[in-house]
């Protein structure tokens, strides 16, 4: 019977995925679909996805780029309704090449009184929005959204560049069918290069394609005559085709996932050079060493780094107490973190301005870190800036200038160290960037406007060390203390998490969380950045004992056990992100009641990963009515392969298991 149904039901299915469809014409069936036919957990999902690239020639400009997006999204659930938000992020300055988007239309769909009912989405519906000095953004709300809406867009994205936006083929909801189209003229030459782990074949082939000329003949000395000449140049054009059903969603569900749009599978284009008629062929191809230079040329970036009159009088009250670079480099560093606020903008332009910034004590990363660089020359460090780009901006495939996002300062001893800082963060010191930044690579760009690598990565580990005393007492109730330091990134992101918290807020957090009462609470060095954070605080515990017939069970670490395996995916097809190295210490001292002794007690277990990646240690030791638990969880690397993902896994699974044993006593 099971087979009756399923077969009408995929026949159905390959049908409607065989049917044009149509912009503007929704079906019922859609429309009533309960649950995604193939991903159950689905909020949403692209029930068409569908795009073409071409460029079309423009008398007064010449060749442009269009792109004609449609796609229509069917919602599932209240989460869901986050894709009723379209954001189309384009660049607009206030002067020179602008994009723009164009032919927009929009309607939400639902049903009512078993009709479909279609509903525009009006002007009121659509914002302008300008983001930062070259970017804006066209945001388009649906109206009138529930569950089981479906909503459609069809726009034009038309820019003035010869770039090709990346295909991406991946999501994060499922992509019922996809067709995408690029065409690219014959006076063009790109290279296609896949992007991460799930690809789409396609099909290439060449067509055909004009341009109409309207040329201006104007004759006559006296009588002057003008006529118009039209004229027609044909030309090839390359076709790539993409099309596929049913794309798995790449879900950010799962942990350590860092960026998960570095993952997405796709197709990259990359101009590499054009030939037009009656021309040479140009290179296009590019390094990063040229980009970085191309960069350092603008005004918006290498001539704000020349400017020092608008800070010369503060900077020599600023170091006057000075004795050597390192001083000067912290006193200079600490005066722009606490004089200019961050906008919260990125940026490897400045956006106001360094002089503007300054006095007004507000600006965008490029301002911020611009200004840093420029006095910590002045007053004789050697300093650079560093291109970045975030975590959220991905890795670049290609050198291009759109491969940057951020910019960093870099400041060279005479012992030949060097420390990285960033300004726009309250409790960033040197070289503990924000995690934003912890993305490979930077590009310092050396004054002469020659430029390298440097990594961003953390040199050492980042530490959590926990020490926990435990006293259990007659009536099976622990008392107990707990001591926690943080040092580097994980102090940073402690002041980040919790200073702006009132202290009540942190203690109710941290008893709901681990089922304890909490008293004596305290933190130090909140705000001294040169030092470890260390919290501590008293509690009240009663229930982690368990008494049955005379034998006391409990878990050795009580609450700072790790209580399930994160990784939970039979598979994993991209990395996991750590962000960083990293090291979590437990070190347990317990005092149980008189008149107990030993029964069982966990073994001791030491496993660690391949390459080195990472370590976990276990032990116990015993003596009269003290136990004392250590517990060492290291990480090693900030991304690790997938291909270790299920030795991974089964680590965790262990830890966890190890973690969660527990020691038997009995009576004497």
């Amino acid at each position: 019977m099971k087979k009756l149904i399923i077969i009408p039901f995929l026949f159905l299915s390959i049908v409607l995925n065989s049917q044009e469809i149509k912009f503007g014409k929704v079906s019922k069936e859609e429309l009533t679909e309960k649950t995604h036919p193939i991903d159950s957990t689905a909020d949403a999902a692209y029930l068409f996805k569908k795009r073409r690239t071409f460029f079309e020639y423009n008398t007064d400009k010449g060749f442009i780029v269009v792109s004609e997006y449609h796609e229509r999204i069917k919602i599932y659930t209240k989460k869901g309704f986050e894709y009723a938000t379209k954001k189309i992020r384009y660049y607009n300055p206030k002067s020179g090449k602008k994009e723009k988007i164009t032919a927009l239309k929009a309607y939400t769909f639902n049903i009512q009184e078993g009709k479909v009912e279609k509903r525009k989405v009006s002007s009121k519906n659509i914002f302008d929005e300008k983001l930062n000095k070259y970017r804006s953004q066209k945001k388009i709300t649906f109206p009138e959204i529930k569950i089981g809406s479906v909503i459609e867009l069809k726009y034009k994205y038309v820019s003035p560049f010869w770039d090709i936006e990346t295909l991406n083929f991946q999501y994060g909801i499922p992509v019922n069918k996809l067709d995408y189209k690029v065409e690219t003229p014959e006076y063009f030459y790109f290279t296609t290069k896949p992007k991460g782990y799930y690809h789409v074949p396609f099909k290439e082939s060449t067509g055909n394609s004009s341009i109409n000329f309207k040329i201006k003949n104007t004759t006559g000395f006296y009588v002057r005559k003008t006529r118009y000449e039209f004229k027609k140049v044909n030309y090839k054009t390359k076709i790539f085709k993409f099309g596929t059903n049913n794309i798995p969603a790449l879900s950010k569900r799962e942990p350590y996932t860092g960026n998960i749009n570095n993952y997405r599978g796709g197709m990259s284009f990359e101009l590499s050079g054009t030939r037009f008629p009656q021309s040479i062929y140009k290179n296009y191809a590019t390094t990063w060493k040229d980009v970085s230079k191309q960069i350092f040329k603008s005004s918006s970036f290498g001539g704000e780094l020349s400017k020092s009159s608008y800070f010369e009088d503060d900077l020599t009250e600023i170091i006057k107490s000075a004795e050597n670079d390192i001083q000067k480099t912290l006193l200079i560093f600490q005066y722009v973190k606490s004089k200019i606020k961050w906008t919260g903008y990125f940026g490897k332009y400045i956006d106001k301005g360094v002089r503007k910034t300054y006095k007004e004590g507000a600006g965008n990363v490029a301002d911020i870190n611009l200004i840093l660089t420029a006095m910590l020359r002045k007053a004789g460090v050697s300093a650079n800036p560093v291109l970045v780009s975030t975590k959220s901006h991905g890795v670049s495939i290609f050198p291009t200038i759109d491969g940057f996002n951020y910019v960093i300062t870099k400041v060279l001893f005479k012992d030949n160290k060097y420390i990285l800082l960033d300004a726009t963060e309250k409790y960033t010191i040197p070289n503990i960037l924000p995690a934003r930044c912890l993305n490979w690579n930077g590009r310092e760009i050396f004054e002469n406007g020659s430029s390298n690598w440097v990594s961003l990565l953390p040199k050492k580990h980042a530490k959590k060390t926990n020490t926990l005393y435990i006293k259990v007492n007659d009536n099976f109730s622990v008392n107990g203390m707990l001591r926690t330091t943080y040092s580097d990134h994980v102090a940073m992101f402690y002041r980040q998490k919790n200073n702006v918290k009132k202290e009540e807020d942190v203690i109710i957090n941290l008893e709901e969380k681990n089922n304890i009462e909490i008293n004596d609470f305290k933190v130090i060095n909140e705000t001294d950045l040169s030092k470890n954070i260390v919290q501590s605080f008293k509690f009240d515990g009663d229930d982690f004992i368990e008494g049955i017939n005379g034998k006391l069970y409990f878990n050795p670490l009580f609450f700072l056990a790790i209580k399930e395996n994160p990784f939970k995916s039979n598979e994993r097809n991209f990395p996991i992100d750590f962000v960083l190295p990293w090291q979590d210490k437990h070190t347990v001292s317990i005092n149980v009641p008189k008149g107990y002794i030993m029964q069982s007690i966990p073994e001791p277990l030491a496993i660690g990963l391949p390459e080195n990646l990472g370590v976990f240690k276990f032990h116990i030791t015993h003596k009269g009515n003290k136990i004392k638990v250590m517990s060492v969880l290291q990480i090693n690397s900030n991304i690790i392969s997938p291909q270790y993902y299920s030795i991974l896994k089964d680590f965790y699974k262990q830890l966890v298991s190890k973690q969660n044993e527990k020691i038997v006593l009995i009576k004497k």
